[in-house]
């Protein structure tokens, strides 16, 4: 990539070492608990989850020396955003919590306090099911320079409209910190990943799964959450951006015919995109044929939406210049830097940028 366009990528995934590393940063009352592996049981991908280079005696994304080889001089890639996953759903939610915190704190002492290069930034982890821990953590979190926004799961029994977890983005958006939805690993209670069931195979796994991006979406907008915290902004981090055009015509369509029942909601549900709703690039999405990305992302207002992320170490994680293959100069400055500098403000500075 070219040395004058910044590059931040916004979906980077650490990992523990090992899975009993964890216990090191867990309170005594929870350290002999029995708890959940990084790695995923289902749906693995047919050739590993991970960059095939990165199998070894630790988890992949478990060395900062790697990582930053890989993504700043690889890459060319000026800042990263470290997401990591937590443990999968948990019933116990005290439990769940507290692995979340104790991430928090092996984030902190790991990666970002111990960062020589500058270029890593963090994210709090929260248990949405703790909506009380939920917000004690963001608040103990909140004021680090370098912890620029809260992380949840995709995977959840409600849709995350619902009233219940309204505390949470208030919260959030007190402190200006986006909230970004990844799907999470970690081999705890699952959720199916479609409304009728299981997939058979990973293809129907990964094609199914970011629609459930929608959902969560589509009742922030309804239930009038967007509405009530103008300040609150969404980062859907695992794809799913290519179906959002014909999802929200449906929703705009539902809606004009309906709008009575949601008088809360004084525009098209459309239009609340801009302000309040950003997803990351993935591998699977968009056009094949990269003649027609331009395009395809003028048709749907994409540029505007979408941010670089690496989904760096999985086995699908893409290049800077991959992701703007095909995009006009002025697409590709908002989706490698310019979206992503917006939407963190100076909490994300550019490293040699001008």
């Amino acid at each position: 990539m070219s040395s004058q366009r910044p590059i931040i990528d916004t979906n980077v995934q650490p990992h523990f070492r090992k899975n009993a590393e964890i216990r090191r940063y867990l309170p005594a009352t929870f350290s002999l608990r029995s708890i959940p592996d990084v790695e995923q049981q289902w749906y693995q991908a047919p050739g590993g989850d991970y960059r095939a280079d990165l199998y070894g005696d630790h988890y992949p994304g478990s060395d900062p020396e790697t990582t930053s080889r890989h993504l700043f001089e690889d890459a060319g890639v000026d800042v990263a955003i470290l997401n990591p996953l937590t443990r999968g759903n948990i019933a116990d939610y005290l439990l769940n919590s507290r692995i979340c915190a104790a991430i928090n704190d092996w984030l902190l002492d790991t990666w970002i306090d111990a960062d020589t290069t500058g270029r890593f930034r963090g994210t709090i982890r929260v248990n949405p099911e703790d909506p009380k821990g939920a917000v004690e953590e963001i608040s103990r979190l909140a004021q680090h320079p370098k912890m620029v926004q809260v992380g949840i799961p995709m995977q959840s029994r409600e849709p995350f409209g619902k009233p219940m977890f309204e505390p949470i983005w208030e919260a959030a958006a007190a402190h200006g910190l986006p909230v970004v939805v990844h799907i999470n690993g970690g081999n705890g209670v699952d959720h199916p990943p479609t409304f009728a069931g299981h997939a058979h195979t990973y293809p129907g796994y990964a094609a199914f799964m970011p629609l459930n991006y929608f959902v969560h979406l589509s009742t922030l907008i309804v239930e009038g959450v967007f509405g009530r915290h103008p300040d609150l902004r969404f980062v859907f981090a695992d794809g799913g951006y290519d179906v959002l055009t014909p999802l929200m015509w449906r929703l705009d369509s539902f809606w004009l015919s309906m709008r009575d029942q949601t008088p809360w909601v004084d525009r098209f549900p459309s239009e609340y995109l801009d302000r309040h709703v950003r997803f990351c690039a993935s591998s699977f999405d968009g056009p094949t044929d990269p003649r027609h990305t331009a395009r395809w992302m003028n048709f749907g207002s994409t540029a505007n939406l979408l941010m670089y992320g690496s989904s760096y170490p999985h086995w699908s994680t893409c290049r800077p210049d991959a992701v703007v293959a095909g995009m006009d100069p002025e697409q590709a400055e908002r989706v490698l830097w310019r979206n992503a500098a917006d939407l963190y403000g100076s909490s994300l500075p550019v490293v040699g940028s001008s």
